[in-house]
């Protein structure tokens, strides 16, 4: 018996990476696993090899309709949604002087609308499964700021806040809230962005973390940190904890 058996969960952002580790942790545990992603032949593929107790739904998590429509199939397939990971991100690396609205608005609009899109679109299905989680994947990037890199600092900062706005808002109905504030994470997006060896030097845990990692946290928050809600877990390897000199 899994700790998760019964539940339904959506994770966005679902077909590689974080979002893959989230969806096989959560599998592992019972849960049966809507993935959601605009990486569509990568997501379906994903969900073909886990089996029957996961699905893949083409999900712009910028658009409301899209979400209307991914709620709405994963009732259809597998019944209320009760678990919820925002997961989808994406990274823009420029200068401020340099950075394209358009490029600015592609990175607020992915990480921060979408999880806000995320949350309204699957409130009314929690409520009817009688409660739920909501897991939203910031970044350390919300604590100390990220440069050249001021789309997504600021998608995160803004992450971090709406986590505790709906944590208040949602606690009445039996939904609770955190947040994951994941460091250097070894996935598709910083992959040839970052050198882990010289990067990694002076953390206090001198590697970049796995996607794996982040899921062990996840599915801790989920499962077990049931007097948690509007909370920040961090899986960063010691990089906010400050810097040592002297090396």
């Amino acid at each position: 018996m899994g700790k998760l058996d019964g539940r339904v969960a959506i994770v966005t952002g679902g077909a590689r990476g974080m979002g893959e580790a989230h969806a096989r942790a959560l599998l592992g545990e019972g849960a049966r696993v809507v993935i959601g992603d605009v990486l569509e032949d990568e997501g379906a593929a994903l969900a073909h090899g886990l089996g029957d107790e996961a699905r893949f739904v083409a999900l712009d998590v910028a658009d409301e309709g899209s979400w209307q429509a991914a709620v709405a199939a994963a009732e259809e397939a597998f019944g209320p949604v009760s678990i919820l990971i925002n997961n989808a991100g994406v990274l823009a690396v420029e200068p401020i002087a340099e950075l394209a609205l358009a490029e600015w608005r592609r990175v607020i609009d992915t990480n921060l609308t979408g999880a806000f899109l995320g949350m309204k679109s699957v409130h009314p299905s929690m409520k009817r499964a009688g409660g739920g989680a909501i897991v939203n994947i910031s970044s350390m990037a919300a604590y100390i700021a990220v440069a050249p890199a001021s789309a997504y600092t600021a998608s995160k900062w803004g992450l971090r806040g709406l986590t505790k706005a709906a944590a208040l808002e949602f606690g009445t109905d039996g939904i609770r809230v955190n947040s994951i504030h994941p460091g250097m994470i070894m996935t598709p997006m910083i992959e040839g962005a970052a050198d882990e060896a010289t990067q990694s030097a002076r953390y206090p845990i001198p590697r970049f973390g796995r996607s794996e990692e982040v899921a062990t946290t996840m599915l801790h928050i989920v499962c077990d940190a049931t007097y948690s809600t509007g909370s920040e877990f961090c899986v960063d390897g010691g990089i906010l904890a400050g810097i040592r000199v002297g090396d």
